[in-house]
């Protein structure tokens, strides 16, 4: 292999790595065991990139492997999931394009070999002013209708500050 063909493929194999890493890194909060098959729920903990103050909580299943080898589908975890996203910090939301409409991927995670992926877009809400964060599953055919839906509100109205009674 020459010098250029070599550096072509370093390049390409560079470009493959950054094409399938995640938008956000996701922080494995907890694991529940569901039966004696060996499934659990996954519980993890995925802040929102570019909203500092933001994070949400997306719940998957990760199926065992007596239930791998009693369906027959080795490399496949089901679609479903649950998100719900918090505050959890002051939030900055100046790296946003409020303008723009479609919404931003900010997490993905692989749920079969190739083909299925757990992933999480945030919209903008601009008549109430809220981040709506959408979970679902993305699949070559065949797409899933199974999502969850969280939204984070950016102007809290706070209740106004009630003065205690003086007793006289």
């Amino acid at each position: 292999m020459n010098r250029n063909a070599f550096s072509n493929y370093l390049a390409a194999a560079a470009l493959a790595v950054f094409a399938f890493a995640p938008a956000a890194s996701a922080e494995e909060i907890g694991q529940v065991g569901v039966d004696w098959l060996g499934n659990d729920i996954i519980v993890e903990s995925v802040p929102d990139p570019k909203v500092p103050g933001v994070t949400c909580y997306v719940s998957y299943f990760e199926r065992g492997i007596i239930d791998r080898l009693q369906q027959g589908n080795w490399f496949e975890d089901p679609s479903n999931s649950s998100i719900d996203c918090r505050q959890t910090g002051p939030i900055d939301i100046s790296q946003l394009d409020l303008e723009d409409d479609s919404g931003e991927e900010i997490f993905k995670s692989r749920r079969s070999l190739i083909w299925k992926k757990l992933v999480v877009n945030r919209l903008y809400d601009k008549a109430n002013n809220t981040l709506v964060y959408l979970a679902h599953s993305r699949q070559v055919q065949q797409g899933s209708a199974k999502m969850s839906i969280s939204a984070v509100p950016l102007n809290v109205l706070q209740a106004p500050a009630v003065e205690p009674a003086v007793s006289q």
